[in-house]
Formats: structure tokens, C-alpha cells, sequence
């Protein structure tokens, strides 16, 4: 940065849906990024982090889902945090560099600071002096070092020429392989990439290394990677324990005299209607209008918006689908005492609009949308 006053702008690469089932059934209705974490869509929390950056002018969201599946969210956090944020739509998939360069002109308008959601995170060496950034390696196959690539970066508008660097050596590239044969020849049994789709990670971290162009900033804050339902569970847990030391007042509480007991960090949102006799928590995330009878019990788990669950029902370890019912005396959890966040049926994932009946146990099993459960199941997954 040129001066302490000069205006910056954050830029946040959200994806967009692809072939990939590793979220289902939780994405089929609502984009990954929107899917609440903590009482808060996913995207929110990067977004409140950049809120905190100085001089900050503007925040877009960079992906190609649908404009209209952003278009109510967008506009109520930008009336949220006075603050303009802006979704824009790649036409096809660029590459998390290429998206970057293809809005460049309204980026440029402000010095850029981009926050991306890692995809798969590579490995990096630094001097333990100056930090500048020595080596990087992506998903390599052996070890290289304990310091992993988070997806934050403060760039200066240079990024910009790089990024173009890469597309230029990629047509010139193409272009002498069309005059010759032998190239042609040699090309042809190798999967080339489009000029225009660039790698932030392989195509520029990894050629600038080294170079004294690029340094790193060490944290020992959480991170995680959001790739399955189960470690949306584990990221809410770690933004609901983070909430006592930045937002407090986000957190619920209650002794169970006039209100539900309350043990741990949990999220209650204000339209929500807890039975007094209710107990809720460790790690506890309920969304608007959800509805919880007398005697239930939750633990380390996600309710999202509309959910009933009816008298002495118990969910542990597990994500409730919107508007979806659990029956009275019935049972939603994970086999395990902790749940495994990273197996495909670690935790109990209901879909959107599924009824549990009553008296009925799920453990481990994951119920796609609008399904009625009216015997037990363990380690299935509900078609």
C-alpha cells in the first residue's frame, strides 16, 4: 500500500455447483456458500472478516452460480454492513486467477484484496526472517512443510500482469503449435488448458516463489476445509467457540427455569420457539422458526430454517434439513460419541422437507429431500 488512506477492495471466489456430490443433499436447494455455519451463511463470516480491514470500499463475490441465488443475500448484507458487496457471474468456470482477471476493470477501480475459498490446499516454505515466499508445491505427494495455503491474499494491481503473463505464454503457446506438425503431433495426446483459465496456486504462487514478490502471514487461527456436510458440523462448532470472543451477544443462554438450559456455545435465532424443558448444546446452531418441544435434547448439531422437533426427540451430531419433522421419542445422531466429520456417514444428514416419525432412530445415515422415515435406519443413505 501506497498510504495508510488508500481505499481497497476484497474480493471472495465463491465456485459455483458442479458435478461434485460430496455436499448433497444439503446443496441441491441452496448454494454451498449460503449454507449457514453457525447461524450465519458461510460466505458471511469471510465477509465480516473483511469488514474489519481499513479503508475497505467494496466487496464482490466471484463466482457462476445464478445471479439470483444471491441476489436477497447480497442485498441484505450490504444494507447489514452499510458497506457495498457485489455478486458477479463468470460466464464458465476461469480458474480462481482467470475469474480474477476476467472482472479486473471494476476490481481495478479499487486496490484489490481477495479472499478465496480453498479448494484443496498446497504446501509452502518461508524465510523464517523476512517471509518471503520460497517455494510452493500444490496437493504435492510428499512432504514439504507444515505451512499450508489458507486462500487469503493481499495483492497490489500487478496481480493483474501476471495473471495476463500466463494467458499470453498460453497463445503464443497454442499458436506455435498450429504451424507445427511436430507440436501438433505432441499436443494432441496431452490435455491443454484454455488461455483464459488460470490456477491461482500452480500458474502464479509457484512461478513468483522465490522471486522476493510474494510473503506470508502465519496464523494460528482455525482453518478448515468445507468440502462435506460433516465439516460444516466441525467449522459451526469452531465459529459458535469463536462468537465468545467477537460476538457474545450472538450467543444463547438459559438455566432452564424461564428458558430452555443452555450448556456450551449455541446459536438460537430470534424467531425460533424453545420449550423450556428443552436442553440444548454443546455446539448448537438453530435457524429461523424452528420449533423445539418439551424434553428434547440436542447436541452438536445444525436445525436450519422451519424445522419441527417434537417432544423428547434427540439429535446428536447431525444436520435437520429445512422444514423437515422429527417425530416425538425419536432419534437423530451419529454412531459415535464425537461423530466423524471426514466419512461419507460419519454424522446423520436429513435433506430438505424429510419426516422422521415417531419413535424412529437414524444413526449415521444420510435421507435425501422429502422422504418419510417411519422404521429405524442405521448406515444408509435414502434415496
Amino acid at each position: 500500500m501506497e498510504s495508510s488512506d488508500e481505499r481497497v477492495v476484497a474480493v471472495i471466489m465463491v465456485g459455483g455447483p458442479t458435478k461434485g456430490t460430496r455436499f448433497r443433499p444439503l446443496s441441491f436447494n441452496t448454494p454451498k456458500p449460503l449454507f449457514p455455519l453457525a447461524g450465519q451463511p458461510m460466505v458471511h463470516h469471510p465477509i465480516s472478516a473483511c469488514k474489519r480491514i481499513p479503508n475497505l470500499a467494496q466487496i464482490f463475490l466471484i463466482g457462476f452460480y445464478e445471479e439470483r441465488e444471491f441476489a436477497l443475500y447480497v442485498s441484505s448484507i450490504s444494507n447489514e454492513l452499510k458497506l457495498p458487496v457485489r455478486y458477479l457471474k463468470e460466464d464458465k468456470p476461469h480458474g480462481s486467477a482467470g475469474g480474477l482477471y476476467y472482472f479486473r476493470d471494476m476490481i481495478m477501480e479499487d486496490s484489490p484484496v481477495s479472499a478465496e475459498s480453498a479448494h484443496q490446499f498446497g504446501e509452502l516454505v518461508a524465510d523464517p526472517t523476512t517471509m518471503e515466499l520460497l517455494h510452493y508445491t500444490e496437493k504435492p505427494e510428499t512432504f514439504v512443510s507444515d505451512l499450508i495455503n489458507c486462500g487469503v491474499y493481499v495483492f497490489t494491481p500487478e496481480i493483474f500482469t501476471a495473471i495476463q503473463d500466463v494467458s499470453m505464454h498460453r497463445e503464443d503457446r497454442a499458436n506455435l503449435r498450429r504451424v507445427s506438425s511436430f507440436e501438433a503431433l505432441q499436443s494432441a495426446t496431452s490435455r491443454a488448458l484454455p488461455t483464459d483459465f488460470v490456477r491461482l496456486d500452480q500458474d502464479i504462487l509457484s512461478p513468483l516463489a522465490g522471486k522476493k514478490q510474494l510473503y506470508t502471514y502465519e496464523t494460528m487461527d482455525f482453518w478448515e476445509q468445507i468440502k462435506t456436510p460433516g465439516m460444516s458440523l466441525k467449522c459451526s462448532a469452531l465459529y459458535l467457540a469463536q462468537f465468545r470472543h467477537t460476538s457474545p451477544h450472538l450467543l444463547a443462554g438459559g438455566d432452564g427455569t424461564k428458558t430452555a438450559t443452555i450448556s456450551g456455545d449455541v446459536y438460537v435465532h430470534p424467531s425460533a420457539k424453545v420449550h423450556p424443558t428443552a436442553k440444548i448444546g454443546p455446539n448448537v446452531s438453530i435457524s429461523a422458526n424452528v420449533r423445539i418441544g418439551a424434553g428434547v435434547r440436542l447436541i452438536s448439531c445444525i436445525i436450519l430454517d422451519d424445522v419441527e422437533i417434537k417432544e423428547n426427540a434427540v439429535v446428536i451430531h447431525s444436520i435437520v434439513g429445512w422444514k423437515s419433522s422429527i417425530g416425538k421419542w425419536s432419534r437423530v445422531q451419529a454412531s459415535s460419541a464425537e461423530g466423524d466429520h471426514n466419512a461419507k456417514l460419519g454424522i446423520t444428514i436429513l435433506g430438505e422437507a424429510v419426516t422422521v416419525e415417531d419413535e424412529v432412530v437414524v444413526i449415521n445415515s444420510i435421507v435425501l429431500p422429502n422422504k418419510t422415515l417411519n422404521v429405524s435406519v442405521q448406515e444408509e443413505i435414502i434415496l
